[in-house]
């Protein structure tokens, strides 16, 4: 398996990897919300608001998730989200989705981001550090509907102490749909 970070040229394959992973699990219909979700980001921001890290195996994408920025408005700290996640459907099960989160927090860590949020199955994200969290240390940008699921991790030596102030995260995953 290989890592690309932001790789040029590939944001057809990337878009269709998650309409396709999201379609087999969830539906048709979530299929095409993720596939405009990962588009809009695509179309909105550049490489300094969001960070894709993808799997690529046998030359085919079979892996990718996307960081984007969020903000505190009374926080100094460097955030970032995790969403979207897809492993390719023939792919999943074989620890490629666990593999490629760690890389893709190491990105991170090198970009010298401190603290990094997601919003999804606890017991999941657990495997690679991320814990639950509640709106007093992190308020979410909108109301969220699974409260259960807002984790979060630092990054660096630090403890993840609340962040401060209200929050807001990229234009494309403001739509109350996805929280």
């Amino acid at each position: 398996m290989e890592f690309t970070t932001n790789p040029s040229g590939q944001s057809a394959k990337i878009i269709a990897l998650f309409s396709e992973t999201f379609a087999a699990s969830e539906g048709a219909a979530e299929g095409a919300l993720i596939g405009k979700l990962v588009s809009d980001m695509y179309a909105t921001l550049d490489n300094s608001d969001k960070q894709v890290v993808c799997a690529w195996g046998d030359a085919a994408l079979i892996g990718s998730i996307i960081f984007t920025r969020m903000t505190y408005a009374h926080d100094d700290r460097t955030v970032f989200i995790l969403s979207p996640v897809a492993v390719a459907p023939d792919h999943q099960g074989k620890g490629i989705g666990q593999t490629l989160l760690r890389h893709g927090l190491d990105v991170l860590r090198a970009a010298h981001v401190d603290v990094v949020l997601t919003y999804g199955d606890p017991n999941y994200y657990g495997k690679v550090g991320f814990r639950q969290i509640t709106e007093d240390t992190a308020a979410a940008p909108v109301p969220l509907s699974y409260p259960h699921g807002w984790l979060g991790q630092s990054l660096t030596d630090a403890p993840l102490d609340p962040l401060v102030g209200p929050s807001r995260c990229v234009p494309a995953l403001s739509d109350p749909a996805y929280w």
